[in-house]
């Protein structure tokens, strides 16, 4: 699979960059897929503004229309987030990033987490993705 990413933020994201085209390298998929790394602040705008939340979050997806045929969507990566979650998590941030790259490529494929069905459907094929690529959650 294809990825562009963009760095709208003050980081080096080179050590991402390299996890982010691991992981989505071993997925076979047509279509490519755009990966934005943001800070809190604009996270916190996107969040009100799309969701009605009046907080920042870790991640956003967004799929593109059907008339789009190259180009499954955006997703939009909290790095500020990302990293506070992989220290409480106790993981590295290349698990994390990952973690949230290939959870926003699901919800972008159209799968959720609304229902204990939808969810652990959801988590099976996460944890699929970032197995396949070495990057699967420890269980100590």
């Amino acid at each position: 699979m294809t990825i562009q990413i963009f760095n709208q933020t003050n980081n080096i994201i080179t050590d991402y960059e390299n996890v982010l085209n691991h992981v989505f390298s071993k997925i076979t998929e047509e279509k490519a897929l755009n990966i934005i790394m943001i800070n809190n602040e604009h996270m916190h705008q996107m969040n009100l503004q799309y969701r009605g939340l009046d907080k920042p979050t870790d991640v956003l997806s967004f799929p593109y229309e059907e008339s789009f045929i190259d180009v499954l969507g955006d997703i939009f990566i909290n790095l500020d987030y990302m990293k506070q979650q992989a220290l409480e998590y106790g993981h590295s941030e290349a698990r994390e990033i990952a973690f949230l790259a290939v959870h926003g490529y699901l919800h972008v494929k159209g799968y959720d987490h609304h229902t204990i069905e939808e969810e652990k459907e959801m988590f099976e094929k996460q944890e699929a993705i970032l197995k396949q690529s070495g990057l699967e959650r420890n269980h100590d």
